[in-house]
């Protein structure tokens, strides 16, 4: 399992009126850390024959989050089963989990834009 990680520095932009970040910033950021995870491994050929679209989406918010603080986002997949994965991200602050998604994410075809099967040189891109 390979686990992608990048950081973010919490903006004013992203706090709402309780001066913690805003719960929609958080999905944001889940789909902005697997469109990274995504692009860093695949080719161009994969990237023009397939995309993602998400299914299902959890969220469980554990800890805020303020205005400056450095946040550490990880993401890898969990699992995989015919057109879709399970892709989990954890986002934390000095060690302290702030949130924790459970994502449903189908493979599809660019061309035809529908569902395909994940093939092993996808699952490879991952592993």
């Amino acid at each position: 399992m390979q686990v992608f990680e990048t950081f973010i520095t919490v903006t004013s932009e992203d706090l709402d009126e309780l001066n913690h970040v805003n719960n929609v910033k958080y999905v944001q950021w889940v789909q902005d850390v697997a469109k990274q995870h995504w692009q860093k491994g695949a080719s161009k050929t994969v990237l023009e024959n397939y995309f993602w679209v998400m299914l299902n989406h959890n969220i469980e918010y554990k800890n805020p989050a303020f205005l400056q603080n450095t946040l550490k986002i990880k993401t890898y997949i969990a699992q995989y089963k015919a057109a879709t994965c399970t892709r989990i991200v954890e986002i934390s602050h000095n060690n302290l989990l702030v949130a924790k998604s459970q994502t449903t994410w189908c493979l599809m075809n660019a061309q035809t834009k529908r569902p395909v099967r994940i093939t092993k040189e996808i699952t490879n891109l991952f592993a």
